[in-house]
């Protein structure tokens, strides 16, 4: 149970819950669930969800609209929700997810709302943006960076590159792993599929992903066992039209698209061989503290936040030539590609746990409440003149 005065926490900015989307979902349910638990008033702003219902294990949820169009969706909501916030009953805390939100700060502020805005990771370097996005992205971290009371970085290297840019400092918070010890392989077997006898990706087709890289190794690769590509791409045609190219004629990779279903997902985490990760961009992903709470081997795309969260307990690519090798030594070596696994969920056991991750979030929460967490050095802060050179190795160098 919590110690103290229970709290009123609001939470902006997401698709909320149920969480049937991302890691932010995922974070607001996990956390909210156990601040509820703990005694506190979460309410938790929705849009899109399948349900009307005003409350989910406990949560406070308030339905509000969004306007259907990837740039301005996440704006409108998180604009009417801050509208909702300023008419009702003043919360004691609130977190904003996603920096792009930074402009509704300021209301927040207005309100006398003490606010913290979890930065996400560096989404100015997502394709998905053209030039204006990418601009509007680059403003609206130093916004956020000026107007919040607190800022949240989900991995060490994203608070090394706030440190660096802005000279600021952030609360470090991770996202939670969910363990899965057992898991049916009834539904693989719906595929076609055996316990150990195949690869698994699970990403969205956007270029800093790297499905395409992935694909085009595992072709060149001599591995008999299948690779079962999930996922698709809102955003780029193109791009899946060269993932389609380079999978074509080639028997062993099955592109078999979106997969919603969470148990069939859990499934082909758990019984895969290994885990493609070609993420590039973000800080703590949720799709490979899912592969490493199933215990899955990974291949992951070699940036810092990737070795950071592996503890380098697993095989890195940055180039076509090195994901083949790698999937040849995983087929290769059982020993090895067992112990990686065992390696990742010990990792995932220790290191990414939601009950420490609702402890940090209750503990912002408090210093929020008590005005102490408001950092007075921000509000005048200005991004550096020069490029950052990710001193942490978040993007290493492309041989």
């Amino acid at each position: 149970m919590s110690k103290g005065n229970a709290l009123t926490i609001a939470m902006v900015g997401t698709r909320g819950v149920p969480a049937a989307y991302g890691g932010f979902e995922t974070a607001v349910e996990e956390v909210g669930r156990r601040l509820v638990d703990r005694g506190h008033d979460v309410v938790v702003y929705t849009r899109g969800s399948e349900t009307r219902e005003k409350e989910y294990l406990g949560m406070r949820v308030v339905h509000l609209p969004a306007v259907p169009v990837k740039q301005i969706e996440t704006l409108s909501h998180t604009g009417l929700s801050t509208l909702h916030l300023m008419l009702g009953r003043r919360p004691d805390a609130a977190f904003v997810f996603n920096a792009a939100n930074s402009p509704f700060l300021p209301l927040l502020r207005l309100r006398r709302v003490p606010t913290a805005l979890h930065m996400d990771g560096l989404e100015w370097r997502r394709s998905k943006w053209g030039p204006r996005g990418k601009a509007y992205y680059r403003w609206a971290e130093q916004f956020g960076v000026r107007t919040a009371d607190a800022l949240i970085a989900d991995a060490p290297g994203i608070a090394d590159y706030y440190a660096h840019q802005f000279h600021v400092p952030t609360e470090m918070i991770r996202y939670g792993a969910p363990l899965l010890e057992s898991v049916a392989d009834g539904r693989i077997d719906e595929l076609g599929l055996t316990p150990g006898g195949y690869h698994v990706v699970v990403a969205r087709f956007e270029p800093e992903n790297h499905v395409l890289e992935i694909v085009e190794g595992y072709r060149r690769s001599a591995a008999t066992r299948p690779l079962v590509v999930v996922g698709s791409a809102p955003y780029s045609s193109e791009y899946t039209q060269r993932i389609q190219q380079a999978a074509q004629g080639d028997e062993r990779i099955r592109l078999v698209g979106g997969v919603y279903d969470q148990e069939l997902l859990d499934a082909l985490y758990f019984h895969a061989l290994t885990y493609g990760h070609g993420h590039s961009v973000g800080g703590t992903n949720p799709s490979l503290l899912r592969a490493m709470g199933a215990g899955t081997a990974v291949i992951a795309y070699d940036v810092g936040f990737n070795r950071e969260v592996l503890n380098d307990q697993g095989w890195f690519f940055s180039s076509p030539a090195d994901a083949a090798q790698a999937f040849e030594e995983a087929e290769a070596d059982a020993g090895t590609t067992a112990r990686l696994g065992d390696a990742a969920r010990a990792r995932a056991r220790v290191a990414f746990r939601w009950d420490d991750v609702a402890d940090a979030y209750e503990t912002l929460a408090r210093s929020l409440a008590a005005k102490t967490s408001i950092h007075c050095v921000a509000r005048k802060a200005r991004r550096v003149a020069e490029e950052w050179d990710a001193p942490s190795g978040v993007e290493r160098s492309r041989r």
